[in-house]
């Protein structure tokens, strides 16, 4: 019997229901008759707000309830940021679809300044991002990076609340609140390149569902598939899981990948870049490559440190 219900399990923050609204609103246009409800669940990350997320541990933090609400057939399906699931899935899970890529930058919002060469000596900047901060450092060793959590409306009231003098946020995340308004500056990715899968949505689902995987088909596309299939296997190279300060970021064009990734010391003063091309069906290996080459020229020094810093 065809399936006629699709439950989506999401956390309930405002971003996470847009994105699983939208997956929800392209099930329901690309199957009419098919029931899509969704199933709001609190996941650790979510909890834990007074800590910084490389402290708590940076793996799973915002997917490991769904994932069990997922593996007991509570949900069928869980829309996540790609940026925000681990590199290894749990037993009997798959990456089931990727949307086509939104937008993979970072944005800064600065209603004084406007932009990033504008910031003044010793500005204050909020992330809770490792890697912003990293990056930001390494190209101003001056500014003091304030450590803010919270979703996406919480943080940008933390400009006023907190006297910061600029945030710095996805830019995928702000389009899709309708908040793009705010961004005063897309950094350039030379000073901020993304995260693994940023500006992605992911799908998960069962291995051993064939009906989900096959209402999934068209949500699929293949562009952004050889790109994040790059990124993580760089990810999964060099451990790090999303509070290490490690960006790396694919672009396709016809059947080439062009893959860039960065590892800078948490204090910014060391940092590591390179890039390489291949074709798209070598995504897996180009991202082990790159993951090789970095390491190779030093970088490794950089996560060991890290490592002993976040008491792994």
């Amino acid at each position: 019997m065809k399936k006629d219900t699709v439950v989506i399990g999401t956390r309930s923050s405002a971003l996470a229901l847009w994105q699983a609204n939208h997956i929800a609103y392209k099930l329901r246009t690309r199957h009419p008759g098919l029931s899509v409800v969704l199933k709001e669940m609190t996941t650790k990350g979510d909890k834990i707000l007074d800590v910084p997320l490389a402290k708590i541990g940076g793996k799973g933090l915002f997917t490991k309830e769904l994932e069990a609400a997922m593996l007991a057939h509570e949900i069928d399906i869980a829309v996540h940021s790609l940026k925000d699931m681990p590199t290894e899935l749990p037993e009997g899970l798959i990456l089931a679809a990727v949307t086509k890529r939104l937008d993979a930058g970072d944005a800064l919002v600065s209603p004084k300044y406007k932009t990033f060469d504008a910031l003044p000596q010793g500005a204050r900047i909020g992330t809770s991002s490792l890697r912003r901060k990293a990056q930001l450092l390494a190209v101003r060793s001056d500014l003091e990076i304030v450590d803010i959590r919270g979703n996406v409306e919480t943080r940008l009231k933390k400009i006023e609340n907190e006297g910061l003098d600029a945030v710095v946020l996805a830019v995928a995340g702000l389009k899709r609140l309708g908040l793009a308004e705010r961004i005063t500056e897309v950094l350039d990715p030379m000073i901020c390149l993304p995260a693994v899968g940023q500006g992605v949505l992911a799908i998960e689902a069962r291995a051993d569902d064939e009906e989900i995987a096959e209402l999934l088909v068209d949500l699929e596309d293949a562009d952004t598939r050889a790109a994040i299939t790059a990124e993580r296997a760089f990810l999964a190279r060099v451990e790090g899981g999303c509070q290490v300060p490690v960006a790396v970021f694919g672009e396709v064009e016809g059947e080439r990948l062009l893959l860039q990734a960065t590892i800078v010391s948490v204090d910014g003063s060391e940092s590591y870049h390179h890039q390489l091309e291949g074709f798209t069906h070598e995504a897996e290996y180009i991202g082990s490559e790159l993951a090789e080459r970095l390491l190779r020229s030093g970088a490794k020094k950089i996560l060991q440190e890290i490592g002993l810093l976040l008491g792994e």
